[in-house]
């Protein structure tokens, strides 16, 4: 299974929406022999009520390369949300907006300038005092080295300058409120420790001072250990440590798990009753539905920019037996408007039915197409008025087992109403490229999102979004979206979003198919309070960093 990971929001011309691999559910990978990786994998029930360390594993990579830099993509593990911290963490599942290094934010001058008072608390793992200058020199580090920018906040600020030594003022270009999060989720950095470094996109950071609950301990290639800040500004860290062992692969990491050798993993376990929780009653997962997936459709093919070809082709996809093959019953079928099951206070209480759940008609669908002209050939194939074949071919990743079973039921239903699809699993690099150079015709796909639907729906269906790979334009969402932008006001945005919902649903710029599950399991037999379906307090996603953080803190030993 895939799970698209938060990356950074670049120009609108650029991705902002980037697929990461975290738990596929075919690895090859024959590393079962892991013992020796790590010093406290046993747990031992007379340690119960006693604080233990913390074995988690956000996704198998073999091995780990010494890089403690917050502002790399390739940064270790726990570089960033354990050692480094932002001012403000967004959560996508909650849609709460959790303080760090930030305590409070103010908007003036028109929803352009953004002031930030700092929690004076804070201080470095070296004892040295966090201050607003620390906050001002990372944005420098930013706008003096434009590839470490990966969210773009250059292209949207015009300066950031302190205000004391314990507030920070944010001037913007024009008013952007949701890009906030962007901004506020940087990673801070200790201004005193930077300022020697004469290449912050080249160094490794191998010593990292930060302001969060746990320091480095060491580091090997094969394990990755960090110990409890005695001195974080938010109190004692319940956890006295934090190991990363490293695994190979699927296999030997799921081993790794049932054996209760990993305590916190994201893996994708299609037979997850069988092989975890019915060993232990301290095994559980829990799989809440985070961004949509989708099927694209490229509006620079002519049939494909026809609403009625789109709309045919939604009526004759069996979502409920993708969810169930494909994703293992794990995911829920999605909704015409496309918002995420955890968001639901963003929906419109005047949708219509057909506006909040999808109809599976393969008579309906050939008898749309019928109706508008099309007409089925010798071949059985729909033959548009003009002449056209209704022929496409459809890109997945190679490997990405889940994606490539969906792309191949869709092109099986479709034919069932004279749509002939052509299944082309492509490497990731080349499956990208291509997205972002629209060469497809229809692709599957999953959009990120943020702590409202704003995040999709700019991505996706602003017109030049970073994530409008369908090339697709409409001005009631574009106005929708800079009204959202431009306010504060919970009302007006929510009326924006309303607009779009109806859009969505009755456009279908996209075809929505399903919502992507978090994976997420968990022991309680050395910690409890950990998010779960009945306290879903934070993202449980292990790879989710902050919410990381939140949840090593909300942690409690087991008795």
């Amino acid at each position: 299974m895939k799970t698209v990971k938060k990356l950074g929001l670049l120009s609108s011309a650029v991705v902002i929406l980037g697929i990461a691999v975290t738990g596929c559910g075919n690895s090859n990978s024959a590393n079962s022999n892991v013992s020796g990786k790590s010093s406290n994998q046993a747990t031992s029930n007379s340690s119960a009520g006693k604080a233990q360390p913390i074995l988690m594993l956000p996704t198998p990579e073999g091995s780990y390369q010494k890089n403690f830099n917050p502002f790399s993509t390739t940064a270790d593990y726990g570089a960033i949300g354990l050692v480094y911290e932002p001012l403000f963490y967004y959560d996508g599942l909650t849609g709460k907006k959790f303080p760090f290094l930030g305590k409070t934010m103010t908007w003036s001058n028109g929803n352009k300038t953004l002031t930030v008072q700092l929690n004076t608390k804070a201080k470095w793992s070296d004892g040295k005092p966090f201050t607003a200058q620390d906050v001002v020199y990372t944005f420098q580090i930013l706008k003096k080295n434009p590839s470490l920018d990966l969210n773009g906040v250059w292209q949207k600020l015009n300066s950031v300058k302190a205000k004391g030594t314990s507030a920070v003022v944010f001037n913007f270009k024009q008013a952007d409120v949701p890009f906030a999060m962007y901004v506020l989720e940087t990673y801070i950095v200790p201004k005193h420790i930077w300022k020697n470094i004469s290449n912050p996109a080249k160094n490794l950071n191998a010593s990292p001072v930060g302001t969060g609950p746990y320091t480095l301990q060491s580091f090997t290639s094969q394990d990755i250990k960090y110990k409890a800040n005695p001195n974080y500004y938010k109190g004692k860290p319940p956890v006295p440590e934090v190991e990363i062992p490293a695994y190979n692969g699927n296999n030997s990491a799921t081993l790794a798990l049932t054996q209760g050798k990993l305590d916190w993993t994201g893996l994708f376990i299609p037979n997850i009753k069988k092989i975890y929780t019915s060993k232990k009653s301290t095994n559980n997962y829990w799989f809440p539905p985070t961004q949509i997936f989708s099927l694209l459709p490229n509006f620079q093919n002519p049939l494909l920019s026809k609403k009625v070809v789109r709309q045919a082709m939604s009526l004759a996809i069996n979502r409920k037996a993708l969810a169930q093959k494909a994703e293992y019953g794990f995911e829920q079928v999605a909704q015409p408007n496309a918002v995420s099951p955890s968001q639901s206070k963003w929906l419109d209480p005047n949708l219509t039915a057909s506006e909040k759940s999808f109809t599976y008609s393969v008579s309906k669908a050939k008898q749309l197409l019928q109706n508008a002209g099309y007409k089925e050939n010798g071949s059985g194939v729909m033959v548009s008025p003009s002449g056209k074949q209704l022929k496409f071919n459809l890109i997945t990743v190679a490997g990405w087992t889940d994606w490539d079973m969906q792309a191949s039921m869709i092109a099986q239903d479709l034919k069932q109403i004279g749509i002939k699809v052509n299944v082309q699993q492509e490497q990731n690099a080349s499956y990208q490229a291509n997205l972002k150079a629209h060469k497809f015709q229809l692709a599957v796909s999953a959009a990120n999102g943020g702590p409202n639907p704003y995040y999709v729906f700019d991505a996706l269906l602003r017109t030049k979004g970073a994530s409008n790979w369908m090339a697709y334009s409409n001005k009631t969402v574009d106005k929708a979206l800079n009204t959202f932008a431009g306010t504060t006001d919970p009302t007006k945005q929510k009326q924006s979003i309303y607009t779009i919902e109806k859009v969505m649903a009755n456009d279908l710029p996209t075809i929505p198919l399903t919502y992507n599950a978090t994976w997420y399991e968990f022991s309680t037999a050395k910690y409890t309070g950990w998010p779960s379906k009945n306290n879903p307090y934070v993202s449980p996603s292990v790879w989710n960093r902050p919410a990381a953080s939140i949840i090593l803190m909300h942690l409690k030993p087991a008795k």
